[in-house]
């Protein structure tokens, strides 16, 4: 069995430990800079195509080149998880998403948030005693997450980093 420091702890920091133990290795954190590509993965940067094709359009008529206001970073673990983390123009990561058949590290990716995360999915397992997706709703964090073995999916983000125009529903 693994060894976990947390094994008397609340249920949360349980969960915690069991997914750091079987997780998918990622170095990112919410709030910090993007993570390294691993060694057992492939990553690719996007910039969203129709904001920037929109900022395109607008700056013919006005003269001016947009800067895209942030940018997509994927990457694709040997596992076939994939972690796409949202970074603003500077350098921060304001959202993370995830999908794929393990669960991401969701301590690493989280960082100094993930303390507030595990309060809060304590919380929401102490009101309705079972399993099912989480949702932690905060106005400094919200985290949504779910699946089941082999299909994980789920997305964080922070809402004061959200660039203009941006909600949550676009951390895909």
């Amino acid at each position: 069995m693994w060894n976990c420091p947390l094994r008397a702890a609340a249920p949360a920091a349980l969960v915690a430990c069991a997914l750091a133990a079987v997780a998918s290795p990622a170095r990112a954190a919410l709030g910090g800079a993007p993570m390294p590509t691993p060694s057992d993965a492939t990553t690719t940067i996007v910039s969203p195509t129709a904001r920037v094709a929109s900022a395109a359009t607008s700056a013919a008529t006005s003269g001016t080149v947009a800067a895209p206001q942030y940018s997509v970073h994927s990457t694709v673990f040997s596992s076939g998880t994939n972690v796409r983390e949202y970074v603003g123009a500077d350098g921060t990561v304001f959202g993370i998403a995830w999908n794929g058949p393990r669960m991401p590290d969701l301590q690493t990716l989280l960082g100094n948030y993930f303390p507030q995360y595990a309060s809060g999915v304590q919380a929401l397992h102490a009101a309705r005693r079972g399993r099912g997706p989480v949702a932690v709703e905060q106005s400094t964090l919200v985290v949504h997450s779910g699946g089941h073995m082999g299909s994980f999916f789920g997305q964080a983000w922070l809402p004061s980093a959200l660039p203009a125009g941006m909600t949550g529903a676009d951390i895909k």
